[in-house]
């Protein structure tokens, strides 16, 4: 892997819950991959929703202090802030490609990032959304 990466909460998640078998391991090795490479990016929205998911729909939940270590952490990868303008490139991927919100969110932010790989469970593997390309670590 040679360009930045956009991580979706839902492979972050999987990293840290010890309770999800194969999933956990895949997205571990991708997350480990990325924090030795130094490609990894994040969006507050990412962060946000990795401390309300390890927290509360984890298969093994972690404590308010294993949570917030977790966010301290990620706050090393380069961070996309939500703000106007990616809001409103948002609904833009919203119009465009029909997707949810808070999917289009996700996307508007790898694409403010630079990233040229969005690694998500949740979104078409292969499916490229302008200069991103959706990257699925639990197919195949």
């Amino acid at each position: 892997m040679s360009g930045r990466s956009f991580v979706d909460t839902n492979v972050l998640v999987y990293a840290h819950d010890r309770g999800d078998g194969e999933k956990h391991a895949r997205a571990r090795e991708l997350v480990t991959r990325l924090w030795r490479e130094r490609s990894g990016i994040v969006s507050t929205q990412v962060l946000q929703e990795l401390y309300v998911n390890v927290r509360r729909r984890a298969a093994a939940p972690v404590s308010a202090p294993e949570a917030r270590a977790l966010l301290e952490d990620y706050l090393a990868w380069p961070l996309v802030v939500n703000d106007g303008a990616t809001l409103l490139q948002a609904l833009a991927v919203e119009e465009r490609f029909g997707l949810s919100f808070w999917d289009a969110l996700i996307v508007a932010s790898a694409q403010v990032s630079g990233a040229e790989v969005l690694w998500s469970g949740d979104l078409n593997d292969g499916q490229a959304y302008g200069p991103v390309v959706v990257r699925n670590p639990f197919r195949g």
